[in-house]
């Protein structure tokens, strides 16, 4: 089993920043891709953010330049720092985490989803 905390969500004016957290405990081997994606009222789930265990990221083009992903490999945590906020960014947001799990010495692909938080963007 493997768990997915998020935390970081809420309600911020426009222009204004929120950093979400999302920790990932359990029976993990190994953790590679993990990311962020968002799903607004009336629309698909997205593609937010990503980020390789060595680092290399990758970001819609709605984000770049306003959102930034980075992670603690020890703690098998990812972040979203989001500045510049807009209304268009409403929406809940989820981690993806992506790897290897252990289960009593039997490996599994890993392809896990958190809860999701809602982030709020509005005067």
């Amino acid at each position: 089993q493997v768990q997915l905390v998020e935390s970081g969500g809420g309600l911020v004016q426009p222009g204004g920043s929120l950093r979400l957290s999302c920790a990932a405990s359990g029976s993990i081997f190994r953790v590679n891709d993990m990311g962020w994606y968002r799903q607004a009222p009336g629309k698909q789930r997205e593609l937010v953010a990503t980020i390789t265990s060595g680092g290399s990221t990758n970001y819609a083009d709605s984000v770049k330049g306003r959102f930034t992903i980075s992670r603690d490999n020890a703690k098998n945590t990812v972040y979203l720092q989001m500045n510049s906020l807009k209304p268009e960014d409403t929406a809940v947001y989820y981690c993806n985490v992506k790897g290897v799990t252990d289960l009593h010495g039997s490996y599994w692909p890993l392809d896990s989803w958190g809860q999701g938080t809602q982030v709020t963007v509005s005067s």
